[in-house]
């Protein structure tokens, strides 16, 4: 979602006169689109500016302003900790930024984080970072309050982008040459068109029928949002992708309710059967939290057998950071000692790197279509794609091209990477 507000924040600033710089040496602009979903987002972007303060004393005339999620819920921090920030932009003002940049060169500290329900950006056309694969929002915010989640606090509530608009946006990517899009939300299978009556596989429907020739993939879904419905239209439609990413964050039912998740370990493990009844060759991915508010030691476990049950391809994981502005900031001890936090997540990334690797392992021998995307990082001889469930195959690139489709037959594999020779 950054990526795409950044390209949508590109296209604001083109249409206002801005010029993109060459390199960060050479801007007089600089802009950070910041994250505050965990602690070490929040990290890097102090480590960023640390390393501008320096360039920004010598070169007085520089602007700098932060983006996003960050200064939404921590204005007072941003200016505090960094007091050579010149202006805060919450997700929701971007339009006003060419405004605002002119304006901070002789005012100071300005900040523009109203929320706006009615703002999705859309008619603004992106100025896209790549050719092949481009991320679409359809929807805005989130209604859920997980207790451990900012994004409510920094997004605001749930808004969608209409259907016509989202099909007709479809519809011209394709029609740009673009082979694979993503369609973006906070929580994605919310979106709804109250006028159409149509939900989320409605839309799918429509999107797949707007470009049949082009990949479509979507993230971020909700348990409790994910229908059967949903499921058979992924199931129907051969260019809706194989990949499922459902967050289920923890295997306890009482951790669950506790996180105010809205469904139960048993709850979550019957929508998984529903998507393999459906879809049996389906990739499923998760988020999982180590060591949130009172976990024990028979709970963490729970979460160990509830990614075994799952089967999960990959998972992103990460122990339990406090988010101010959080219900669970407000009412939950963090009592969960940093060191078991740290143990609990090594061992979840061990069982999901041994999972993984056997997942992988388990395509050898079969030939599966690739869509490439770029050149391989270790060789220009080399081309790195991936399946419609979503895996990353390397490949020798033969006489094929980035952006090509393709077969593979798989000859290796790691617990990340697929390997192969293209067969046609």
């Amino acid at each position: 979602m950054n990526l795409a507000d950044s390209e949508i924040v590109t296209a604001i600033l083109t249409d206002g006169g801005f010029v993109r710089a060459g390199d960060e040496a050479s801007a007089d602009v600089v802009l950070l689109n910041s994250c505050a979903v965990r602690e070490n987002a929040e990290e890097r972007l102090g480590n960023i500016l640390t390393q501008l303060k320096g360039r920004k004393r010598r070169q007085r005339e520089l602007v700098v302003g932060v983006l996003g999620c960050v200064p939404q819920f921590e204005r007072e921090r941003v200016f505090s900790d960094f007091p050579f920030v010149d202006f805060i932009v919450g997700p929701d003002n971007y339009r006003e930024l060419a405004g605002i940049i002119e304006n901070s060169r002789e005012q100071k500290r300005l900040a523009s984080l109203d929320y706006d329900q009615q703002e999705t950006y859309a008619g603004i056309d992106p100025v896209r970072t790549g050719s092949i694969s481009a991320f679409l929002p359809v929807m805005r915010g989130c209604n859920n309050y997980c207790a451990f989640c900012v994004v409510p606090v920094t997004r605001g509530r749930e808004r969608s982008v209409g259907y016509e608009r989202v099909l007709a946006e479809v519809a011209a990517l394709a029609a740009s040459g673009f082979r694979e899009v993503t369609l973006l939300g906070q929580n994605v299978n919310s979106w709804r068109d109250a006028e159409k009556s149509l939900d989320f596989a409605g839309l799918l429907d429509g999107v797949s029928q707007a470009a049949p020739s082009m990949r479509i993939r979507f993230t971020t879904s909700h348990p409790k949002d994910i229908s059967e419905a949903l499921v058979k239209v992924i199931a129907a439609r051969p260019n809706l992708c194989n990949h499922i990413h459902l967050p289920v964050q923890s295997g306890s039912s009482r951790m669950l309710d506790l996180m105010k998740r809205g469904h139960t370990r048993e709850e979550y493990l019957d929508r998984i059967a529903m998507i393999r009844r459906h879809i049996p060759d389906a990739a499923i991915t998760t988020d999982l939290i180590a060591g949130f508010c009172t976990e024990t030691e028979e709970e963490h476990r729970e979460t160990l057998s509830l990614m075994e049950a799952v089967g999960y391809d990959t998972a992103f994981m990460f122990h339990y950071s406090v988010r101010p502005g959080t219900w669970a900031a407000r009412n939950l001890p963090d009592d969960v000692p940093e060191a078991l936090k740290k143990r609990r997540l090594q061992e979840i990334i061990e069982l999901q790197n041994a999972m993984s690797r056997e997942i992988y392992r388990r395509e050898i021998g079969k030939t599966v279509e690739v869509l490439a995307e770029a050149e391989s990082r270790r060789s220009s001889l080399q081309l790195m794609g991936r399946t419609k469930t979503n895996r990353a195959v390397v490949f020798s690139r033969g006489e094929f091209n980035a952006g090509d489709t393709l077969l593979v037959k798989i000859t290796g594999a790691t617990s990340a990477t697929l390997t192969g020779e293209a067969v046609s």
